[in-house]
């Protein structure tokens, strides 16, 4: 256990819970990851070994047979898959996103029916708003659900699915005109439905395209993807919780939940890249000494500790409120800006430690540095966060006069 990073408050299960991943980090991810993410390889060893310490039902109820932990626990786990290889902390969580969002606001039957599942691993779960002209403005929607009969028929096209390819279980969020009347505010007229596929490409079921994996620049490994809908015939018993125009409240609450673990995701990378960083830095000799008793040196690791330490403190906080049932939606911003910043600081400095070598495929940073940015445009772009924070601070401090 290293010094940076601790979480005061943990009891006996949690601190097992964490540790017993940490093990399975540094034994099974980190020899395998950067190999594995320069052949852009889907982690399936890795994932096997996650079902079986139950980490897909980790804040899935008891009564369907997940663990039952809460959001502080799934973070710090995020935190420590992240450090191994943040690809696998994504397949995880797009997963978690939509547990989460079938356990808050999903019917009986359609929690019996999935739940269980999905805390076995059996089903994987993703979830889609994002289209391929509106990036951040989800209000601006075109894919449409149109009702007939039992039935509704989706068309559309979405876009950057996390676990596309993989899942078996989609939320997809569409625009659904019935029973809102002309002039209905965007955001009111959406409904969040249930897509059940089988895993593949091509095309999936009836009406049910996934193209292929998207080539990117780093998150390799983990597969993302379009989603095409032409003529998807859905049961009206999967529109998520049973009526329709609460589409966007649903996904926004589940996107909130998800700030937290793309926080954690970056706490989990600036804490390897400080962890390669402050080894290399002892191993290395520059005019007859250990570049880490150079000054300018020093000085990089002592900014790159209280980033990696104010970073995991928001992190913590975000998720302690929203444990308490309060809205937290502020502090997931914060964090999740914070976070993702600062890990693409760390990630540089220990870049450039290593120097010419950070250049080298042979050296983890070289991943690492390529892994960052997707932190600063994941689940919200770091604009759209400063948006929602500066919107809440006016909420909260209202000019009296």
């Amino acid at each position: 256990m290293t010094r940076l990073a601790q979480t005061a408050g943990l009891n006996d299960i949690q601190q097992e819970i964490l540790s017993t991943v940490r093990d399975f980090v540094d034994k099974e991810i980190i020899p395998v990851a950067t190999q594995l993410e320069h052949r852009d390889e889907y982690p399936t060893e890795i994932v096997e070994g996650l079902k079986e310490l139950g980490l897909f039902g980790l804040m899935i109820p008891e009564e369907y047979g997940g663990l039952g932990e809460s959001l502080l626990t799934y973070a710090l786990c995020v935190e420590e898959i992240a450090r191994g290889w943040m690809s696998v902390s994504g397949i995880i969580n797009t997963h978690f996103i939509v547990a989460y969002m079938l356990k808050q606001h999903g019917t009986q039957e359609q929690k019996d029916t999935f739940l269980p599942r999905m805390a076995l691993g059996e089903v994987r779960g993703a979830f889609s708003m994002s289209e391929p002209a509106l990036g951040s403005d989800v209000s601006a929607i075109t894919s449409k659900g149109v009702r007939d009969g039992d039935e509704y028929v989706l068309n559309g096209q979405k876009m950057w699915l996390t676990n596309g390819g993989t899942s078996s279980l989609v939320a997809v969020l569409c625009r659904s005109d019935e029973g809102h009347p002309e002039g209905t505010a965007p955001h009111k007229s959406m409904t969040t439905f249930l897509v059940e596929k089988e895993p593949g490409f091509g095309e999936v079921r009836p009406g049910l395209t996934i193209p292929g994996k998207i080539d990117k620049m780093g998150y390799k490994g983990v597969d993302t993807t379009e989603l095409i809908m032409d003529g998807l015939r859905i049961p009206a018993n999967r529109v998520l919780g049973g009526t329709t125009g609460r589409g966007f409240y649903q996904m926004m609450d589940g996107v909130e939940v998800g700030r937290v673990n793309v926080a954690a995701r970056g706490c989990g990378v600036a804490q390897r890249a400080f962890e390669l960083g402050v080894s290399y830095a002892q191993q290395r000799h520059t005019f007859g000494k250990p570049i880490a008793q150079h000054q300018a040196i020093q000085f990089k690791l002592a900014e790159m500790a209280t980033k990696v330490e104010a970073a995991h403190a928001m992190m913590v906080n975000a998720a302690r409120k929203k444990d308490s049932g309060e809205r937290n939606d502020l502090e997931a911003g914060m964090a999740k800006y914070l976070a993702s910043e600062y890990c693409k600081e760390v990630v540089e400095d220990a870049f450039r430690i290593h120097g010419g070598y950070g250049f080298s495929k042979e050296y983890e940073i070289e991943r690492l540095y390529r892994e960052a940015p997707m932190l600063l445009i994941g689940e919200g772009t770091a604009e759209i966060q400063k948006m929602i924070i500066g919107r809440r601070l006016l909420e909260e401090y209202r000019f009296q006069g």
